[in-house]
This record gives structure tokens, C-alpha cells and sequence, in this order.
């Protein structure tokens, strides 16, 4: 099992930090990589011309490698919300066709589909949250629901944010296809934690950021686009998307026709130079972990505090219906927000959501921390 990663990060002893499904904290790599990027935008001048496109290829292999995607599959962008704003910028959703969208699913995937549906004609099918915990079933129902009209995309998030339901991509993906449907996921959560293989999955798009658990800082992001949708027009108009606009040649407007792979989707200003290979860096330690080692390590943590917790009368979702780095708690008496503003107070970082308690460890955790947690949870549920 991949040992506990403390000794990367700058996290003192006394600090239990079990809420990376909201922010992680930054590698002491990365921030090393970060204050070296600050000086060298105050020395602009010590930059070669080269500079821009090494950092945009590391950054598009390592976002390609998390998926087993071609990195000219592969645009940067800043955050989920463009990624899906670009999607439907591409894709025409047939008049009276259904977009799925998950009951409080991350503002992202659903918004830019509600926000289209009447001047569109289609309409945004909401899937309730199931009282059972089982995503997949309630999507699976959702799409083969007989009588219903076709369904023309479903955007969804691979684990829901906000109570760590696991949803089997493959299992959505096979039914899509079966109506000739779309796919567009929402990776947030899962990227680089679980195995996402696009070349076997065959999504239409998948979008995710770094600032959670891939290590990296904020307003960086990737959205993979299937070669079948890379003819279409970018959300924003670059020099970079097409062929030949450059400022060093002689005629600026050379070639105005896009270029051919996913870069033509890269948004504008993308030569960010200070976080840019801070994202890199922290892609690159996930990978070489790998999804599979960092599941299981996380797996054994969230278990053990499932089992430390049942016996204090906390609702533990079942475990094959979550994933295994996200943990909701439930109480009876709806104290969630309370509880989690009191284990502050100790230095022991968690989150509320919708009315529960989210944990949510990372590599950077170890078995200290999620005993501290039970024990302090435990007090204060006695109390």
C-alpha cells in the first residue's frame, strides 16, 4: 500500500486536514516550483521563446496521462464551468430531447444546460438524489425509463461532491450509447484518485481541475474532447487556436483557419507561467503514484473511520455505494455544520454539505489523523 506522503507537504503535527475534496494543500515541491515562477515574472526578460509552449505541453501530457488520453486531446483551461460552457458551445441538443443533470450536482454541469433549454427546446431532467445512496441505479433508471423521450446528454459528475456517491462510468456509458446519447463528466472528484481510461470509456468530454485532488492551485483545469467534436468553434478566439497568427511574422493574420486538435479550445491567456507548472508538478506525483495505490491507501482510511463511528449512532453510507476517498456522515439531529465549526476549534478540518459532514482524506493523511478524528467526533457527540 502507498505509505502516508506527510513528509511532501508542509502540514505541522497538530494540523488534521481531512477536507482535500474542497482544497488540498500544496506539495512542498509545488510551492518551491511557485516562488521560483513569481521571480521570474518579475525577470521577464530571462525567459526564451521556448518557454510558453514547454509549459503548455507538460502540463497537457500530465492532464492526458490521468485519463490515457492523447495529450492533443487535450485543451487547458480555467476551471469546469469554461469546459462546459465550450461543450455546448459544440454540441446542437435535439428539440425535445432530455439532459440529465444529477439532484444537487456541482453548479458547473447543470447550469449552462438550464440556463439553454428553453430558447433550445430541450429539457433538463433532474436525477433525484437516491434515499438508498446508488447513483448508478437511479441514473441507469433515468435513461431506460420507459416511455420517456430520447435522451440527448447526460452531464454528470463521476462522484457526487457533496455525499461521495460512486457512479460506475462504464455502466452510464454502456446505456448512453445503446440511445445515442452524449456523455460529458464532470471528473472533479475523482480524477487521479480512480481509473479513468477515455480510450475504453469513450466519453464525448471529460473536465477536471487540480486544486482538489490532483495538488494544484486554483484556476487551472483540463477538458478532454473526443476527436469526433474538435472541428467545432472554441468558446473564446486566439492567436494560439489558429494555424498561423503570430506577432513575430510579417503579416500577422497569415492562416486564420483553426488548428486541428484540441488546442484550438485553450482559452485566452493561457501562458500562465507561475501556476501553469505548479499543476504540472502536482499531475506528476499523482501519476507516478498511481490511481490504484492512492485508492487504496484512501479506501483504508475512510473505512476506518466508518468503523470507529458506527458505534457513536452516525450514518455511514454503504461502502461499495461510495467512493473510497469521500466519506459523508449523517446525524439525526441535523448538527453537522455545529460539529464541523467544533473540530476546528482543534485543528481538525472537515466540511459541511447539504446538511452532513464530509471527510475527505489524501495522501498526505495517515491512520494518527483519522483516529484523532473519531476520538474528537466521538467527545463531542457525548457531550
Amino acid at each position: 500500500m502507498l505509505p502516508s506522503q506527510r513528509e511532501l507537504f508542509e502540514i505541522p503535527r497538530d494540523i488534521c486536514y481531512l477536507n482535500s475534496a474542497s482544497y488540498s494543500p500544496l506539495p512542498l515541491k509545488t510551492l518551491e516550483a511557485g516562488r521560483e515562477a513569481v521571480g521570474r515574472k518579475g525577470k521577464p526578460w530571462t525567459l526564451d521563446a521556448g518557454f510558453a509552449g514547454r509549459q503548455h505541453d507538460r502540463a497537457r501530457i500530465a492532464a492526458a496521462r490521468l485519463i490515457n488520453a492523447d495529450p492533443a486531446d487535450v485543451a487547458l483551461i480555467p476551471s469546469i464551468s469554461y469546459g462546459v460552457a465550450t461543450a455546448a458551445k459544440l454540441l446542437t441538443i435535439p428539440r425535445g430531447g432530455r439532459v440529465l443533470v444529477l439532484e444537487n450536482d456541482h453548479s458547473s454541469p447543470v447550469l449552462e444546460w438550464q440556463t439553454r433549454a428553453d430558447a433550445q427546446g430541450f429539457a433538463v431532467e433532474t436525477i433525484r438524489q437516491p434515499d438508498d445512496g446508488d447513483w448508478t441505479s437511479a441514473v441507469l433508471a433515468c435513461i431506460e425509463r420507459p416511455g420517456a423521450a430520447p435522451v440527448a446528454l447526460a452531464s454528470i459528475s463521476s462522484v457526487h461532491w457533496s455525499d461521495g456517491g460512486l457512479i460506475d462510468l462504464d455502466k452510464v456509458a454502456t446505456a448512453l450509447r445503446r440511445q445515442g446519447a452524449l456523455f460529458l463528466i464532470d471528473a472533479t472528484q475523482s480524477a487521479g484518485v480512480l481509473p479513468l481510461d477515455v480510450r475504453q470509456l469513450d466519453p464525448d468530454f471529460v473536465i477536471f481541475p487540480t486544486y482538489k485532488w490532483l495538488l494544484g492551485p486554483y484556476g487551472r483545469a483540463f477538458l478532454y474532447v473526443a476527436k469526433r467534436h474538435q472541428d467545432g468553434t472554441p468558446l473564446e478566439q486566439t492567436p494560439a487556436g489558429r494555424r498561423d497568427v503570430r506577432a513575430e511574422n510579417a503579416v500577422y493574420f497569415s492562416d486564420t483557419s483553426y488548428v486541428g486538435d484540441a488546442s484550438r479550445f485553450d482559452m485566452g491567456e493561457r501562458d500562465h507561467f507561475i501556476s501553469l507548472e505548479m499543476a504540472s508538478i502536482g499531475m506528476e506525483m499523482i501519476a507516478e503514484w498511481g490511481a490504484a495505490r492512492i485508492a487504496q491507501r484512501l479506501a483504508m482510511l475512510t473505512e476506518r473511520i466508518a468503523e470507529g463511528v458506527r458505534d457513536l449512532g452516525v450514518g455511514v453510507p454503504q461502502r461499495h455505494l461510495r467512493a473510497p476517498h469521500i466519506l459523508s456522515l449523517g446525524f439525526k439531529d441535523g448538527t453537522a455544520k455545529a460539529l464541523v465549526e467544533g473540530l476546528a476549534t482543534e485543528g481538525i478540518y472537515v466540511a459541511p454539505r447539504l446538511g452532513r459532514m464530509r471527510v475527505s482524506p489524501h495522501v498526505f493523511n495517515d491512520e494518527a489523523d483519522a483516529d484523532r478524528f473519531v476520538a474528537a467526533l466521538g467527545r463531542r457527540l457525548r457531550d
